[in-house]
């Protein structure tokens, strides 16, 4: 392929909607082909990292390194009889696999892999499309993403299922909350919903002067932002039903949760669709806070670093990075507790957010927002996001019974409770025993005592 590559620059709004056919088509298939065969190597890569923290070699054998290890699970799994349940919904439990993949390779249509540049002639945005409120559609994706868990969990026609399907359901109620409250301070900062936008303003960094030094203010919102950022990421752990956050499938529990009475190629779209949402949600996080395409900092120092095709290399070592964070969670951290994860997402996450965004409105309101404010908004941030953490209030813990409490609150005429603390007293046989044998213990011990 003839490429000519010349200076890259921003896209606009503008510069979306003039691509030949041809040009918009190839951005389709690089956009799905991006997302399957970051799927293909993203549970290869999940599987080697989990074996190496675990201390054991994980895939080694089908290829080199074990990389078409994954190739063949989905082969084999593509050749499995292929089981429907009788009371299940035939075309909901059919459609139901489809909807989480389609959904999450949508979102992947609005995100900003590099800057515009030549391909054949023909100066274009490395992007699919870009709209005015191209955020919202990718949290539209997110949210139809989730109905695929809650349609296959119903139609399943069983139980487990049913349950997974609706922990999902509040699930996506209590985080989408808490994502898009975290979304609002990035709207507020700049100025626009529009995701090639976004990445343009996280590259207006200033620099402030001290004492003859220049030092490079921040530019990228995970630093200016940063509650918003560990709220959004957080938020972004639980809608994509990755540990510690995924009850929707808790296997110790549910047995595999919304996607027990699923086997074959649906059992592989579902995994699919998980795989994808991690990869899509990773490069959301991406263009959204840690400034899209744009070099970090120690390489910004060479000044074509942001020109040409290099941007597509930045954007995608940022995307593998974050996946590294989505897999250190599942090896690190275990599953919360129901009750742990709602308390989290409305008693936590939710006041903290209305909060950082009550300070920030205020600050944003101030008329010159310059070097100092910028500063000033990421010194608040991180004094807001310590205090949160150091005085949240956590549950006092009730004073436990005695066993004489437990005894006595007990309804009259009911059976004996057990002891809470489960000492349970020795049984007849064993003080028997024990009785039969302290004679012999006691004579020992005076025997050696004498001599």
């Amino acid at each position: 392929m003839n490429t000519v590559v010349l200076a890259a620059q921003d896209p606009t709004l503008a510069d979306f909607g003039k691509d030949p056919w041809w040009l918009v088509l190839g951005k389709i298939v690089f956009a799905f082909a991006f997302g399957l065969l970051a799927t293909l190597l993203g549970v290869w890569f999940e599987r080697r990292v989990v074996g190496r923290m675990a201390v054991r070699p994980g895939p080694n054998q089908v290829g080199p390194f074990g990389l078409l290890q994954t190739l063949a699970d989905g082969l084999k799994m593509a050749f499995k009889e292929d089981i429907l349940p009788r009371a299940a919904d035939k075309v909901v439990f059919f459609f139901a696999p489809t909807i989480s993949v389609i959904s999450a390779v949508t979102a992947l249509s609005v995100i900003p892999f590099g800057p515009s540049v030549s391909i054949f002639g023909h100066w274009t945005p490395l992007q699919v499309t870009d709209v005015p409120v191209a955020v919202l559609v990718i949290l539209a994706c997110s949210s139809m993403g989730v109905y695929g868990i809650v349609l296959g969990g119903w139609a399943s026609g069983s139980t487990y299922p049913l349950l997974g399907g609706l922990r999902s359901s509040a699930q996506m109620i209590s985080y989408e909350v808490a994502m898009g409250l975290s979304i609002v301070a990035v709207f507020m900062t700049a100025g626009t919903m529009s995701t090639s936008g976004i990445v343009a303003a996280q590259g207006d960094a200033t620099r402030l002067s001290i004492g003859g030094f220049e030092l490079p203010t921040p530019g990228w919102y995970a630093i200016l932002l940063l509650p918003s950022f560990i709220i959004f990421f957080i938020a972004m752990v639980g809608e994509t039903n990755r540990a510690p956050f995924d009850l929707p499938e808790a296997e110790s529990e549910l047995v595999a949760g919304f996607m027990t009475e699923y086997s074959s190629l649906k059992f592989a779209l579902f995994m699919l669709s998980e795989y994808v949402a991690m990869v899509s949600m990773s490069a959301v996080t991406t263009t959204l806070f840690l400034g899209g395409w744009r070099a970090p900092w120690p390489i910004t120092l060479w000044s074509g670093a942001n020109d040409g095709w290099w941007p597509m290399l930045w954007f995608f070592g940022k995307v593998i990075l974050l996946v590294f964070v989505f897999v250190w969670l599942r090896g690190t951290l275990p599953r919360l507790r129901y009750d742990q994860f709602m308390r989290f997402g409305w008693k936590v996450l939710l006041p903290i957010n209305l909060v950082w965004i009550l300070v920030l409105a205020g600050l944003r309101s101030i008329e010159d927002w310059q070097t100092r404010d910028r500063l000033l908004v990421t010194a608040v941030g991180a004094g807001v996001l310590l205090l949160a953490t150091l005085f949240w209030p956590s549950r006092k813990k009730e004073p436990k019974p005695s066993p004489q409490e437990q005894a006595d609150s007990r309804p009259y005429g009911s059976f004996p409770l057990p002891p809470m603390d489960l000492q349970v007293p020795p049984s007849p046989r064993t003080r028997r025993v024990v009785a039969e044998r302290e004679p012999a213990n006691v004579v020992a011990g005076s025997e050696s005592r004498e001599v």
